[in-house]
């Protein structure tokens, strides 16, 4: 995703919106929409001549932490009217836990309200764009953030029963800033973003107008950085996923795995494993403490760490982990497998999925007979229990003990599209072949499946 040469508008806004969400513009969108420049750009680009079979609506998040918070709703409510998208205002009650900013914890309080009114398979689009990303870079820098700090904002991302996408994160504030003028549409200015005692406005107001004078390219130069460390992350928490299957025990890990690996993957297998708990991951000190002393404590001594209200105590063992969050039922967003995609391969023989594409292509020595195969075919993810016949003649297979067998690496099981017609499984990405489809000597059109990461539009 680099910068973008077409000027902003409707038209730059479909053709992103059709490279980066599989099955667009047959698709559901929800605008989380605060009435600011960006996300009014955002809604009122994509609502105007939007294409056939697009369905999008949109909500706004209140806070109740500013006075004028009514009146931005209803400003909300009267743009979304006029530009013809329905709008939904939902409240948001902000809670502080100990050492979180207001500024977070709203952030934090937003994104349950927007994760509980997400319905499966739709996409969440927020207006973050190109200074966003470099302000949070900056800012995850400044506070010693690893990778993933780093790595900040994806395009794409699983969230709550759906997507998570931000396709404006190529363009400028001042881009954005300059459409909406020019369409003579109003927006909220928040006085909040002016308080310079907020690191972020700090940063945007002061730092950054010093830094554009001297590089110009500063914004997307930082943001193909920040895809550099998404990429670098994704190898990490691949080892990590790996170390963390083989620790398992229960909910918990097992002592002794873990005290076998080196420190710095024994780091990277347990910050992993806290993510992915829905608990916040400690800091640098806190982590050191758990892969250290608590790994190497004696078993009868069940030693604990704490942070905020996250707790990873050691019983003989067994380390396992308890937030109070959690137990109170906070929202935390999960990640959910995307939704079945119908592929008319025909006609589109390169299907665009988050992180990759996958493709039929014609080969005179490919392992599918196209005539065999049904003009639209439905793409997922791994359910459990999928069956397949990869050899003629031979028995069904369990997809679970074919991937076993494979020793592809986790995080490649894990994004495997399988290709089904019905409830039968055809293919499972480049790798197998269902029976069904594969190749006679009677077959007259071969063909293979490919399937790859998508190319870098830098």
């Amino acid at each position: 995703m680099g910068r973008a040469t077409q000027p902003f508008g409707t038209q730059w806004l479909a053709s992103r919106l059709a490279g980066l969400l599989p099955g667009f513009p047959d698709v559901r969108l929800v605008v989380a929409f605060s009435g600011g420049v960006d996300s009014t750009a955002l809604l009122a680009a994509l609502a105007a001549n939007r294409p056939k079979g697009l369905r999008v609506r949109a909500i706004h998040v209140n806070h109740g932490l500013h006075p004028n918070a009514a009146s931005w709703s209803e400003h909300c409510r009267a743009l979304a009217r006029d530009v013809g998208v329905q709008l939904e205002v939902l409240a948001a009650k902000v809670a502080r836990p100990g050492g979180v900013s207001l500024e977070a914890a709203a952030r934090d309080a937003r994104y349950a309200v927007l994760g509980r009114a997400l319905e499966v398979g739709e996409f969440l689009l927020t207006a973050h764009h190109e200074d966003d990303q470099l302000e949070t870079v900056l800012l995850q820098l400044f506070r010693g953030a690893g990778m993933a700090g780093l790595a900040a904002m994806p395009d794409i991302a699983p969230f709550a029963a759906g997507w998570l996408a931000r396709p404006l994160l190529s363009r400028s504030r001042a881009e954005l800033l300059e459409w909406v003028r020019g369409a003579g549409l109003s927006w909220v200015d928040d006085d909040t973003n002016a308080d310079e005692t907020l690191d972020r406005n700090y940063l945007r107001r002061r730092v950054l107008p010093l830094i554009r004078e001297r590089w110009r390219g500063v914004g997307s130069a930082v943001s193909r950085s920040a895809r550099h460390a998404a990429e670098g992350q994704r190898l990490l928490d691949m080892v990590a996923r790996r170390d963390v299957e083989r620790a398992s025990s229960g909910a918990g890990l097992f002592v002794p795995t873990l005290r076998a690996l080196q420190p710095d993957r024994r780091r990277n297998a347990l910050r992993f494993w806290i993510a992915k708990s829905g608990a916040r991951v400690p800091d640098t000190s806190r982590l050191e403490e758990l892969a250290g002393p608590v790994i190497d404590a004696r078993p009868d001594s069940c030693p604990r760490v704490a942070w905020g209200e996250v707790e990873v105590q050691r019983h003989a063992d067994v380390l396992s982990i308890n937030s109070t969050a959690a137990q109170r039922g906070a929202h935390v967003p999960q990640a959910v497998e995307p939704p079945p995609i119908d592929w008319p391969w025909r006609s589109a023989p390169v299907l665009q999925l988050p992180g990759g594409t996958l493709e039929l292509k014609p080969d005179a020595h490919g392992p599918i007979d196209l005539d065999a195969l049904p003009d639209t075919v439905t793409v997922r993810h791994r359910q459990g229990g999928e069956r397949l016949r990869p050899r003629r003649g031979g028995p069904r297979r369990a997809l679970k003990s074919l991937l076993q067998e494979s020793h592809l690496p986790i995080g490649e099981r894990a994004r495997l599209p399988l290709v089904f017609s019905g409830p039968t499984l055809l293919a499972a990405g480049s790798v197998w072949v269902d029976e069904s489809i594969q190749v006679t000597s009677d077959t007259a059109h071969r063909g293979r499946l490919v399937h790859g990461p998508r190319a870098p539009d830098e």
